[in-house]
């Protein structure tokens, strides 16, 4: 019995992966778009979408929506006055299992040195600690999560003097 000839093909080139920046469990986040900078923002590996705590919000003509990013939680003070267009209004179960309706936008973050475009539920978090949640979709491609750390990117390292000679 004759055997078939095996045909051989070549192996495709693998890209190398981008290395991906680690990040502890709670972090702080620019809005560049925004001039938004150092927002505490929890990452919730747990949660789909990430979520960002405004008051105010109105619906606009067009797609559109105007809203209050309250920047400094306990005085109340420091506000930016914004509005966005809305990519989709969609139903959201929270973590106590509740569906609301949500209104999403799309803007850009730097997070760690990384500047994404992500989308963003605008939500009432004001009983929360953090104001904003990032979530997987946000993290995906770029970011590693050592859930032991927080605030890693947000720390210098502090160099130590050399003694006088």
């Amino acid at each position: 019995m004759a055997e078939k000839p095996i045909h051989k093909t070549k192996p495709k080139a693998v890209q190398p992966k981008a290395p991906k920046t680690i990040i502890g469990r709670s972090e702080l986040v620019d809005f560049p778009e925004w001039h938004i900078l150092g927002l505490r923002a929890k990452v919730d590996t747990g949660a789909r979408t990430s979520a960002l705590h405004v008051e105010n919000l109105d619906k606009l003509d067009g797609d559109r929506v105007r809203f209050d990013v309250v920047l400094d939680h306990k005085s109340g003070k420091t506000v930016r006055h914004l509005t966005a267009d809305v990519v989709r209004w969609s139903k959201v179960r929270s973590s106590s299992g509740h569906f609301t309706r949500r209104c999403f936008i799309r803007t850009r973050i730097l997070l760690a040195g990384v500047e994404k475009e992500i989308e963003i539920s605008l939500v009432s978090r004001e009983k929360m600690v953090y104001r904003m949640l990032l979530g997987r979709q946000a993290l995906a491609k770029d970011f590693l999560v050592d859930v032991a750390r927080s605030g890693v990117r947000r720390k210098k390292k502090r160099v130590k003097p050399t003694p006088a000679a």
